[in-house]
């Protein structure tokens, strides 16, 4: 079944609850990461992926595991492309022999 609400964000997620609920600051999680601050801006706001290597820099930050931050970001690319408008010619099913 689809689901009608799409996932949070995973950088928006690490903001609100770990960020914020901590009183820290983008400029030294970003230094703590080892990324720049710009990066961790653009995560936090939504604006870029979970790659797999900053599921990694979370893990390692937070004592979480990897899978945690990459089944999220799974989870918004599910619903992403189950919520997609295709474009171009259309899609007729294949004719599978079971």
């Amino acid at each position: 079944m689809r689901s009608t609400r799409k996932p949070s964000h995973v950088g928006v997620f690490f903001k609100m609850t770990v960020l914020d609920e901590r009183g820290i600051s983008i400029v030294s999680a970003a230094k703590s990461l080892g990324i720049t601050r710009k990066a961790l801006s653009e995560f936090t706001n939504g604006k870029s992926k979970c790659s797999h290597a900053m599921a990694r820099r979370l893990s390692e930050a937070t004592g979480t595991g990897v899978a945690i931050w990459i089944n999220m970001q799974a989870n918004i690319d599910t619903w992403e492309a189950e919520n997609m408008e295709l474009q171009g010619n259309p899609v007729t099913p294949l004719a599978l022999k079971a």
